[in-house]
């Protein structure tokens, strides 16, 4: 079996595979504090409630955008299951090909959805992906599979903790749409400007990429915490996929990996 990781700035998400079967998948908080000791028992014993045993991994891999917990990360699957993992970072083959001016400076996480995105939904056509997670990131692939640019946004999560902080009357409330646009009290009304106010956000950049790569014919898929509630108020989304980061990873543990050759 092999445990991916995807280490991101709110969560980091767990997924063990077996061959191609994805056996289980879970996130937990990231914590700058925890040490590997920590993360390694925590682990170890949501895998234990899965009926899965440290003795069952036999490898792994993972993405950081927080480099802080990299060594952290490594260090606990060396100690608790026996493995040295692989990460994403430069001079792994991904096979993706890069038209960004410093491709050191696209986030691991990008690389692994766009891997994903294309060996998942890859079909002649360009190809748009959202990724609805600390950042709102839209990734961009030509019809050639190359990754050719994209647009990073705030995340949804991080605009309504922003809009609650920095007003002193406004209430923390729950991201759902609203029945209607034209809210009746205070907690609608921020649900309704943060649900469909990022809706149309993806909507405008969706349709401006679209008009950019001259091409009506564009597959766009979706990830990350909030697809699905995108998705629900857009038309511009063909797909969510909330394991497409993981699957990425896997595919590039099979490609990079002697397990995997």
């Amino acid at each position: 079996m092999i445990v991916c990781i995807d280490i991101g700035n709110t969560n980091i998400k767990y997924a063990v595979f077996e061959g191609d079967a994805l056996k289980v998948s879970f996130r937990v908080a990231t914590d700058l504090k925890k040490t590997s000791d920590e993360y390694g028992a925590q682990l170890v014993s949501m895998l234990t409630l899965r009926g899965i045993s440290p003795q069952d991994i036999t490898g792994g891999i993972f993405s950081s955008v927080v480099p802080s917990l990299d060594y952290t990360i490594d260090h606990m699957l060396g100690v608790y299951f026996g493995i040295k993992p692989l990460q994403i970072a430069p001079g792994l083959k991904t096979g993706l090909k890069m038209r960004a001016d410093n491709a050191k400076e696209v986030g691991a996480d990008r690389v692994v959805n766009n891997v994903a995105a294309l060996a998942k939904y890859g079909t002649g056509k360009p190809i748009i992906v959202v990724d609805f997670g600390t950042a709102t990131t839209f990734n961009v692939l030509s019809a050639a599979g190359e990754f050719i640019g994209g647009v990073i946004a705030p995340g949804i999560k991080g605009s309504l903790d922003s809009l609650v902080g920095g007003t002193a009357k406004l209430p923390r409330v729950e991201i759902v749409a609203p029945k209607s646009v034209i809210a009746t009290n205070t907690v609608t009304n921020m649900q309704a400007g943060i649900v469909f106010g990022f809706a149309g956000l993806v909507e405008y950049i969706v349709r401006k990429i679209k008009r950019e790569l001259g091409a009506a014919d564009v597959f766009t898929v979706a990830t990350g915490g909030f697809s699905e509630i995108m998705a629900q108020e857009t038309k511009c989304i063909d797909a969510v996929d909330k394991t497409l980061t993981l699957c990425g990873l896997k595919y590039l543990y099979d490609l990079n990996s002697e397990e995997g050759k």
